[in-house]
């Protein structure tokens, strides 16, 4: 059926607006629920590498399929909140997070048509990055030396949970994170 009146839309309603707004912050949300679910007292060991991981991965993966929706201030706020949960030196996590959300809107084009081994290999040389430069700020904010292990371990962590997010997260990002649908 062809539109007869191409530039005259109803008022979308409150509820559709709603909606929308929703739908455009669910990954700066999921993102900050993950961070307060990695700081609950699970008993789990190393349990604070979890926090850096996780935020990797999601501030990479909603950064290459959403970058609308996880905007630089955005990040720089979930940087923020990861120094403060973390006790990170100030400016290490929000440094770290622009920079792989400046790497992902890079790569972003040519990712975009790859396939997941792609992309989950390019996060992997994008997480080991991003743990050196937390361990190397860390060292320099401190004035301490520490070993590397730590460092180590959280990019060998994100790399392992990156599937597990990005499974749901690609669900999310086809149906409750798509402002289109609403």
């Amino acid at each position: 059926m062809i539109d007869r009146r191409p530039g005259i839309r109803p008022r979308a309603s409150l509820g559709r607006r709603l909606d929308v707004i929703a739908r455009v912050g669910f990954p700066a949300c999921m993102t900050v629920l993950l961070m307060l679910l990695t700081q609950a007292p699970l008993e789990i060991p190393e349990q604070a590498a979890l926090l850096p991981a996780v935020s990797l991965c999601c501030v990479w993966f909603w950064s290459l399929f959403r970058p609308d929706n996880l905007p630089p201030p955005v990040v720089f706020l979930i940087g923020l909140f990861m120094d403060l949960l973390g006790y990170l030196p100030p400016g290490v996590g929000i440094f770290t997070l622009l920079a792989v959300q400046a790497l992902a809107l890079a790569m972003r084009r040519s990712l975009a048509r790859r396939g997941f081994i792609w992309v989950w290999g390019v996060f992997a040389g994008v997480a080991v990055a991003a743990a050196l430069v937390i361990w190397l700020l860390t060292m320099l904010l401190t004035f301490r030396v520490l070993l590397p292990y730590p460092a180590v371990f959280i990019a060998a962590l994100s790399i392992a949970i990156f599937p597990i997010l990005a499974v749901p997260f690609a669900a999310a990002h086809r149906s409750v994170a798509d402002p289109d649908q609403a």
